[in-house]
């Protein structure tokens, strides 16, 4: 006598189990649209809210490049009024040793 194939053990359903799996997978796709749409909500939300940061961080980027700019043209400035400052000193001192304003000239060049 041949064996028959498959497993033994197979549980047997019946037509009444069909009608509460069907309610009860019905409940878990409920359940798990509502959370889908929640999660959707949230990354709108967030992505709201990047879009706000990235703005934010453009703004404080142009500002602080302005700034530096500004920095630069008043450290340049400084540095323009030390040398004159200087130099004005140094004639002044040469004068003052009896050189001829000849004679500065040619040194400073």
């Amino acid at each position: 006598m041949p064996r028959t194939k498959g497993s033994k053990n197979r549980p047997k359903t019946t037509h009444t189990d069909y009608i509460s799996q069907i309610a009860e997978k019905q409940e878990t796709v409920a359940s798990l649209n509502t959370e889908i749409a929640s999660i959707q909500k949230a990354i709108e939300e967030q992505k709201n809210t990047l879009k706000e940061k990235k703005i934010a961080l453009k703004k404080a980027e142009k500002e602080m490049a302005s700034l530096e700019a500004k920095k630069a043209k008043a450290d340049a400035k400084a540095a323009e009024e030390a040398k004159k400052t200087e130099a004005e000193s140094v004639v002044k001192r040469l004068l003052t040793s009896g050189m001829s304003a000849d004679e500065i000239l040619e040194k400073l060049k």
